[in-house]
């Protein structure tokens, strides 16, 4: 039987799939709270902001890789290699990331990922 739970000890911590699962809806709702009245041009405007939203996307990818495997399996209707993949084309294309692709998964699918995952 595979443990369903990472184990990471840092200063006495245990972070298994609840610490992650938690930090993923964090940035989910964070994203939601942040980008519900913004337009794109905005977005593409405003530097701070679209930084943060990349800096969640990644967040978000990196914490969900953490998960044990037997977490996504039992959650197999999230688009795992979706996450994985936006954060790859962020991190090594910054520069020529397109902010419609972007814009379009801050507004249609983090609100639905969200909901899947609460």
């Amino acid at each position: 039987m595979k443990c369903s739970r990472m184990v990471s000890r840092s200063m006495g911590n245990i972070k298994g799939d609840d610490y992650f699962s938690s930090k993923i809806v964090a940035d989910l709702s964070f994203i939601v709270e942040h980008t519900k009245d913004i337009d794109i041009c905005e977005l593409s405007h405003n530097e701070v902001l679209l930084d943060s939203m990349m800096f969640r996307l990644i967040q978000i990818s990196e914490n969900a890789k953490r998960l044990s495997d037997d977490y996504k399996e039992r959650r197999n209707y999230i688009p795992w290699i979706a996450i994985y993949g936006l954060r790859n084309r962020i991190v090594h294309d910054y520069g020529s990331v397109d902010l419609d692709v972007i814009y379009s998964t801050l507004k249609d699918d983090i609100p639905v990922l969200l909901e899947k995952l609460q």
